[in-house]
């Protein structure tokens, strides 16, 4: 069996760990270190960054809402919060978490305030989409539900929204690959699901976010976000038409400390090794910006496209949190 949400978790905790050493290092650095980049090697102890702590806070959110009941923004964003709650005030939250995940669960703290007096509207820093790839993997949502799930959880911490397209175009790309697209067609679809979202603003899901941003009305502000992926993806396009394994994917996408360049960045590793993940792994790891958050969404797209054996089992077998990562997949494949 494929077991792509098992295959996705895993993928991204292992992306996660390999770039965790790397990640505020430029190339020539890591290869001073690390030596040769195909031959990088899973450190250890196999420890992971913020990226899965919060993966699996917002998988375990989802999970508590959808006992409760069908996933609808009232049952969704009490128990994320909670979980997000827990990981920020967590002893083993030292992982160099982003300034503003941590501003803005200090604020949902609050239980009294609004979340979207929460939600930090300038930032669009990966933290939106590092860790959506839940939203893409549970089954049986509807297109809304998801899309809404993956722009909520997105907006609890990183409110601009680019933040919010680029978490809903991750989830999307995510659920794609799981569920069968080819990799050579996977960006042609995300173009046209950006093209049919652009003016679309969720807002049983995000209620009045967007008047605590600087647009006019809430299309012009679900707009501007989608029009920055749109323009990223334009940039994936050109890297994929003259693709250089050995060149760094930063030069091509960016470098991964926003939300729609590490989509784009961790996009390109994946496709340009689409059934060499080890190999596409490593390559995002060895990278000059972000290379955790772009190695952990290389390894949930690898995963979720090729499924959970794909994996080294001496790689599984030592990440950390793994009872936790098998278990949300085991739920989800299920």
């Amino acid at each position: 069996m494929k077991l792509a949400a098992t295959g996705s978790l895993i993928g991204l905790a292992l992306g996660d760990a390999l770039g965790f050493p790397t990640e505020f290092d430029d190339v020539p650095s890591i290869l001073a270190t690390s030596g040769p980049w195909r031959e990088m090697r899973l450190p250890d102890p196999a420890f992971v960054t913020d990226d899965t702590q919060m993966t699996i806070a917002l998988g375990r959110g989802i999970r508590t809402a959808m006992d409760q009941g069908t996933l609808e923004a009232s049952g969704l964003e009490g128990p994320v919060r909670e979980e997000f709650i827990a990981w920020y005030r967590s002893p083993e939250n030292n992982r160099a978490p982003g300034r503003t995940c941590l501003v803005a669960c200090g604020l949902l703290e609050d239980r009294g305030l609004a979340w979207q007096k929460a939600a930090q509207t300038a930032s669009k820093g990966c933290g939106a989409n590092m860790r959506v790839a839940p939203v893409g993997l549970v089954p049986g949502l509807s297109d809304e539900q998801r899309a809404g799930a993956a722009q909520l959880q997105s907006a609890l911490t990183h409110g601009h929204p680019t933040a919010l397209a680029a978490g809903d175009l991750t989830a999307h790309a995510v659920r794609l690959l799981a569920e069968g697209t080819p990799p050579g067609r996977l960006v042609a679809a995300l173009r046209s699901y950006a093209r049919e979202n652009r003016g679309l603003y969720h807002e049983r899901w995000l209620g009045d976010l967007w008047q605590h941003a600087q647009d006019r009305s809430a299309d012009a502000f679900i707009s501007r976000g989608w029009d920055e992926c749109l323009g990223v993806l334009d940039r994936l396009e050109d890297a994929l038409r003259h693709p250089d394994a050995e060149a760094d994917p930063c030069l091509a996408t960016g470098e991964g400390w926003i939300a729609e360049e590490a989509l784009a960045t961790g996009l390109l590793c994946f496709l340009l090794f689409p059934d060499e993940p080890v190999t596409a792994l490593r390559r995002a790891a060895c990278t000059s910006g972000d290379s955790d958050s772009i190695a952990c969404l290389a390894g949930a797209f690898a995963g979720a496209c090729l499924g959970v054996d794909v994996w080294p089992q001496e790689w599984a077998g030592r990440i950390e949190y793994r009872s936790d990562l098998l278990a949300l997949g085991a739920a989800w494949d299920a």
